[in-house]
């Protein structure tokens, strides 16, 4: 893929082809970017857990130092996760299966896709497969 195929200003519209070469790329690097950043935040995390190795003589402030040691870890696995969500979007792009809905195979709206890059069903069947979901949690 040439690498003068988006320029920064770009961003996807529906005048053009739906999932064309720009728009693929588009959204591999909005992706890999997205990815980036997460990592860096898990290396910024890391380095801080391991910097605050305190033994706080308070009970309080022990548990509250805990606390927010435990929340900054789920956010972590959430964003570990989100990774791996990433990862299958920029193998999607590859195989040509991105912007696709996994359950119609009709294209997902551009506006869902730039809100959500990793999105693998259109608004419509999202919608349908949460509907579904409270009906069968409410059992």
């Amino acid at each position: 893929m040439t690498e003068n195929v988006v320029d920064e200003g770009y961003r996807p519209t529906e005048d053009e082809p739906f999932m064309n070469e720009r728009q693929r790329e588009y959204f591999r690097r909005k992706l890999i970017r997205w990815k980036h950043d997460i990592l860096k935040e898990a290396q910024e995390t890391l380095a801080t857990l391991q910097s605050e190795n305190e033994n706080h003589p308070d009970l309080a402030d022990r548990a509250s130092s805990e606390t927010d040691r435990a929340i900054e870890l789920r956010a972590r696995d959430r964003q570990r996760k989100l990774i791996a969500k990433i990862d299958a979007a920029l193998a999607r792009i590859e195989d040509g299966s991105y912007g696709y809905c996994e359950e119609t195979g009709d294209p997902i709206s551009l506006k869902r896709l730039e809100a959500r890059p990793i999105a693998t069903l259109s608004l419509e069947a999202q919608e349908r497969h949460e509907r579904n979901e409270r009906v069968y949690r409410d059992d």
